[in-house]
């Protein structure tokens, strides 16, 4: 009977081992996937500037802010994490990866060994993008100075530094839908909502975490403490800017003036560096999708 027990164990062992496996698996996008495109480098930079890239990667104080030799180190209640050098640099950037490994690590979060990136890399909004737009992009990465330097390891305690957890996690959060137009809508309307929910990832901020980290569905884009615990982020829908118009927002977005006359502060400052990039045209859709967010009070501040 107990020999029965132990070898009845073992398999359960094994099943619950080999289902974990399974499911933690990494995915890619094959190159075949990928079918001819000659890339354009102006949309490119369009994509270079909403994604905000500069914020994150450029080398932390450095003038030139096309140096994306990473290192920028971001707080959060799982640990610090250090921002990879994505310069086209061929050993310490991304300079050796091939057209379908950038499009893997945008849309699937998978690196080139077959690892999981971490989720403070906000693939769950890239995977909204379409392939053309990460090529150009990745083309136009090509174009910037290459950065020599590695970045250190993520500083993160045990069980949050295991990346083949991040296996489970993406099944719950990363979907794989691209980003779908709305036909009820114009075409401004679905512009600003592909900008916004795709490369812009304007929710990863802008929106509340459960637990395990991931957004709060039914309170995207209400605010809650910055994701580094310094302060918070403003609640974007009309319960907050119902009085802001569209043009209001879209001034915002590039001269950094509030509604208010005030002057955003923090890492918005950052934001509006790049969006004062976009035309004027992405600049007034963001500012149409932003002000159909229908009113939504969200969470209530922390105490502390």
């Amino acid at each position: 009977m107990m020999k029965k027990l132990i070898v009845s164990a073992a398999v359960a062992v094994v099943l619950v081992l080999a289902a974990f496996w399974f499911m933690t698996i990494s995915r890619t996008v094959p190159a075949s996937a990928l079918g001819p495109h000659t890339p354009d480098l102006a949309n490119g930079k369009t994509m270079f500037a909403i994604g905000g890239c500069t914020s994150c990667h450029a080398v932390p104080k450095a003038e030139d802010k096309t140096r994306l030799g990473g290192g920028l180190a971001l707080g959060s209640p799982f640990g610090t994490f250090y921002v990879p050098n994505t310069s086209p640099d061929r050993k310490d950037g991304i300079g050796a990866w091939s057209e379908a490994q950038f499009v893997t690590a945008m849309n699937k979060g998978t690196s080139p060994d077959g690892d999981h990136y971490f989720p403070a890399f906000p693939y769950m909004s890239y995977q909204r993008m379409a392939f053309n737009d990460l090529r150009d992009l990745f083309a136009y990465l090509k174009t910037l100075p290459s950065v020599q330097g590695r970045v250190r390891e993520h500083d993160l305690p045990f069980p949050f530094n295991i990346r083949r957890m991040l296996g489970l996690w993406k099944l719950v959060f990363l979907d794989g839908e691209p980003f779908k137009p709305d036909p009820s809508q114009s075409a401004q309307w679905n512009r600003g909502a592909y900008l916004v929910n795709g490369p812009g990832h304007c929710a990863e901020c802008h929106s509340p975490r459960n637990i395990l980290g991931g957004i709060i569905t039914g309170l995207r884009f209400t605010g809650g403490p910055a994701p580094d615990g310094q302060g918070g982020v403003p609640n974007i829908t009309q319960f907050k800017l119902k009085h802001w118009t569209v043009a209001d927002i879209a001034d915002l977005l590039e001269t950094g003036m509030t509604a208010d006359a005030d002057r955003v502060g923090g890492s918005m400052v950052d934001v509006v560096r790049n969006t004062s990039q976009l035309t004027a045209t992405d600049r007034m859709a963001i500012a149409t999708y932003i002000k159909s967010l229908p009113s939504v009070e969200g969470q209530a501040p922390v105490k502390k």
